[in-house]
């Protein structure tokens, strides 16, 4: 299926090289390959764990007329920013690059940049409400993101036996593959275990502190682990919007996480990590095409009141957001924000409601019909 990025990144590579990243299988080869079959016809393809490539990339062997080089894995090349950056200075007219990889890549480009403004980055994500195929509806859509998360194998193969062991395989080779390659982690089951409570806690706050004293490590290594889990697109932080907040204080993050289903079994727990991956690749997505900043929180004050997710695009709260399972009631603190933030919309998300009603300018409404709308189909804010 075609990805919800593709025609942007395929007309970003006339322009410059384009680097892919996001977790492990969620489709950065996939969608590398469709370019190669659709738009760059007569392009190759190159994967680093590949022997013979591996050879070939070393030693630079592909044809001169071939209009898009892929290059898979390409991070674990040892030096591999200061090798892509010498092909593409002296590449042939009419050549171009696309660069695919894990966390690992995402994690090199945030040191110092020799790349700056030859390039242009992508994230890729799961599937999404937003983003379904087309012959999967919309209700049976939610339900499977739901049950089986939203990478597309899992996903597409609608079998949840299937899915918890493509899930498990996958975290496996996360831990002991990617997560070995980066860090010294001299125990990978604590790591494990760690990955476990996160798991227990989504959508509530996590106090490092604690899950350390759980572990018997310390909090600056639980801190650390954190930090290493979201380079490897496994979870991802949500901090507390702090900025002209009265009575707000700094708060420890909530943690989401990319695969819906990696969550505990709890519907009201996934609900709510389904609606953080949607507007953390929609936020991404902006940025990534629009050149917006963009960052999603939640936020909290010292009296208790607490929103699920505070948007904010260019430096501007753009939306209010609060998660229920199947309380249509208008939460209070909702509420109370709403009158105290400057915003573009306050919405309650509501799992089990049937019809979206507004009320006192705050709109409620259901999954399916939040994000019935793909985000991608604005051309500007």
């Amino acid at each position: 299926m075609k990805r919800y990025c593709e025609k942007h990144i395929a007309e970003d590579l006339t322009k410059k090289m384009v680097f892919i990243g996001g977790p492990r299988q969620v489709g950065k080869t996939t969608l590398s390959k469709r370019l190669l079959q659709t738009k760059f016809r007569g392009g190759e393809y190159f994967n680093w764990d590949a022997d013979e490539d591996r050879e070939a990339i070393r030693k630079k062997r592909w044809k001169s007329s071939s209009p898009l080089i892929v290059f898979d894995e390409l991070h674990k090349f040892t030096h591999w920013k200061r090798w892509i950056k010498g092909v593409y200075d002296v590449r042939p007219e009419g050549q171009q690059y696309l660069v695919t990889g894990s966390a690992r890549l995402d994690v090199y480009r945030r040191g110092g940049d020799s790349l700056m403004g030859r390039y242009h980055y992508w994230r890729l994500h799961p599937l999404t409400l937003d983003e379904l195929p087309r012959d999967v509806g919309s209700k049976e859509g939610y339900e499977r993101l739901l049950k089986l998360g939203g990478f597309p194998e899992p996903f597409l193969s609608g079998d949840e036996r299937e899915a918890r062991r493509w899930r498990k395989e996958r975290f496996d080779k996360v831990l002991r593959e990617d997560v070995r390659d980066l860090e010294n982690i001299r125990d990978i089951r604590l790591l494990q275990l760690f990955v476990d409570l996160l798991r227990t806690r989504v959508g509530g706050l996590i106090t490092l502190s604690n899950l350390a004293e759980d572990l018997q490590i310390s909090p600056k290594t639980a801190k650390a682990w954190l930090l290493l889990m979201e380079r490897m697109y496994a979870v991802f932080a949500v901090y507390p919007y702090v900025k002209q907040m009265p009575r707000s204080i700094q708060k420890p993050p909530k943690v989401y996480f990319y695969d819906n289903a990696d969550t505990a079994d709890d519907e009201g727990m996934r609900l709510e990590n389904l609606v953080a991956t949607t507007l953390l690749k929609r936020l991404h997505y902006i940025e990534d095409f629009h050149g917006y900043r963009c960052s999603l929180h939640y936020v909290r004050d010292k009296d208790g009141h607490e929103v699920d997710f505070v948007t904010v695009i260019d430096g501007k709260v753009d939306e209010l957001i609060e998660v229920k399972h199947s309380d249509a009631n208008i939460a209070t603190s909702l509420r109370y924000y709403a009158d105290r933030i400057k915003h573009r919309a306050a919405v309650q998300i509501v799992g089990d409601l049937k019809r979206p009603f507004d009320t006192g300018g705050i709109h409620v409404t259901n999954p399916i019909a939040y994000f019935s709308k793909p985000l991608w189909v604005r051309e500007s804010r």
